[in-house]
C-alpha cells in the first residue's frame, strides 16, 4: 500500500467534510502517512486553493475527498422550505439568527468541482457516495491521480474495483460521520469492520484499506490480520488539536463511551453516526426532515453559528464507536499509536 501511495507508513486519515484542517492534513503527511482534507460543499476556486495551501504545507503526498451525486439530491425549486425553516426556527433564534432565505443551489456542481481537483493534481482523490466513470479515472491517471472508492458492502466494493479504482476504503459500520452508500439503503448496508473487510478482500483486485472502530495499535493489527493493506482512521484524529473541530466537539469525544453515538438523519437528512445532542433530540421529535442537502443546508446555517459560539448543543458532533479510544491529543501521539501496530511487513 506504501509503494502505491508513496507513504512511510499504510495509515491515512479520514476526510472530514466542514472539519478538515490544513494543520491536520499536512501534519498526517508529514509524519509518513497519507494526509486526507473534505471538500464537501466547496465551488471549484475555494478547492483550487485549498489544495494549493496544502502544497505549502506539506511536500508530502496528499488526498482530498468529494462526494458523488446519488441521483436522490433535491435542488431549492423543487422543494418548499418553509416548514422545514419553521420546525428549525427555534435553534435559528437560539444563536441570534432570522430564518434563512432559500439558496439558489444547495452545492456546487460536481462536475466543476472534480475539474477543479484534477487541474489542481493533489496525490490521491478519494471518493464517497459512488463509482467513479472509466473516463473520471482515465482522467485522473492521466495527470497522476491516483483514485480511492469507499464501499459499504462487498457489492458496493465490486462496482468500484470494477471501475478502476486504485484502492477501496471498506466502511464498516462503526465509522463515525456518513454512511456512505450508494447500491442499498445505508440502514441495510451496516456492515462491521470485522465482517466487511476480509468479505471485501476476498473479493477485490485492488488494495482494501479498512475504516471504522480503528483508533489504536490494536485496530490497526486486527484490520491487517483481516487482509487489509491499510487503515483509515478518523475519531482519534477528529479528537487533536490539529483538527478544525471545535473544543465543545473534542470535549464530546473525550467522554464518550462504546455506546455514546447513534445514526441520525437529523442533521443533514442523511444518515450519519455522531453523539447525541440537543439539536439532534429537538430535530428528531419534531420529525420534520427536509431531504439532503436541504437538511444539511439549513442546519448548517446556526450549526456554523453556533460553533464559533462554542456551543456544543447545536452543532453535529461526529464521532465513531471507537471514540472512548480516542484518548490522545496531539496527530503526533495518535500516529505513533497506530504506526505501532502496523506489522513488519506492512
Amino acid at each position: 500500500m506504501t509503494g502505491i501511495l508513496g507513504t512511510v507508513h499504510p495509515i491515512l486519515l479520514g476526510p472530514f467534510g466542514g472539519l478538515s484542517s490544513i494543520e491536520l492534513t499536512a501534519a498526517v503527511s508529514e509524519l509518513g502517512g497519507l494526509g486526507g482534507y473534505g471538500l464537501y460543499g466547496y465551488a471549484p476556486d475555494r478547492i483550487r486553493d485549498t489544495i494549493a495551501q496544502l502544497k505549502d504545507a506539506t511536500s508530502r503526498p496528499f488526498a482530498v475527498n468529494l462526494w458523488l451525486p446519488t441521483g436522490d439530491e433535491v435542488v431549492p425549486s423543487h422543494l418548499d422550505l418553509t416548514p422545514f425553516i419553521d420546525a428549525l426556527e427555534p435553534l435559528y433564534a437560539e444563536v441570534g439568527l432570522e430564518p434563512p432565505e432559500p439558496p439558489t443551489s444547495f452545492l456546487p456542481d460536481v462536475d466543476a468541482q472534480l475539474d477543479a481537483v484534477l487541474e489542481a493534481e493533489p496525490a490521491v482523490l478519494t471518493l464517497v457516495f459512488g463509482a467513479p466513470s472509466h473516463e473520471l479515472v482515465e482522467r485522473a491517471h492521466a495527470r497522476g491521480i491516483l483514485v480511492v472508492g469507499t464501499a459499504t458492502t462487498v457489492a458496493e466494493a465490486v462496482k468500484l474495483d470494477a471501475s478502476g479504482v486504485d484502492a477501496i476504503v471498506a466502511s464498516g459500520s462503526e465509522a463515525g460521520g456518513h454512511r456512505v452508500s450508494f447500491l442499498a439503503a445505508p440502514e441495510r448496508s451496516l456492515v462491521g469492520t470485522f465482517a466487511l473487510v476480509p468479505q471485501v478482500v476476498d473479493a477485490v483486485h485492488v488494495p482494501v484499506v479498512a475504516a471504522g472502530g480503528i483508533a489504536d495499535r490494536r485496530g490497526v493489527a486486527a484490520a491487517f490480520a483481516l487482509g487489509a493493506s491499510g487503515v483509515l482512521v478518523g475519531t482519534a484524529f477528529l479528537r487533536t488539536r490539529e483538527s478544525a473541530a471545535t473544543d465543545a466537539h473534542r470535549r464530546a469525544i473525550a467522554g464518550a463511551a462504546d455506546t455514546s453515538t447513534v445514526l441520525t438523519r437529523a442533521m443533514s437528512g442523511r444518515l450519519a453516526r455522531g453523539i447525541p445532542n440537543r439539536a439532534m433530540r429537538e430535530i428528531e421529535a419534531s420529525g420534520v426532515i427536509a431531504p439532503f442537502p436541504a437538511q444539511n443546508w439549513l442546519t448548517g446555517k446556526f450549526r456554523a453559528a453556533a460553533g464559533a459560539q462554542g456551543r456544543g448543543d447545536l452543532v453535529s458532533l461526529w464521532a465513531g464507536q471507537a471514540a472512548g479510544l480516542a484518548r490522545r491529543e496531539t496527530a503526533a501521539e495518535v500516529f505513533a499509536e497506530l504506526a505501532a501496530g502496523v506489522p513488519a511487513s506492512g
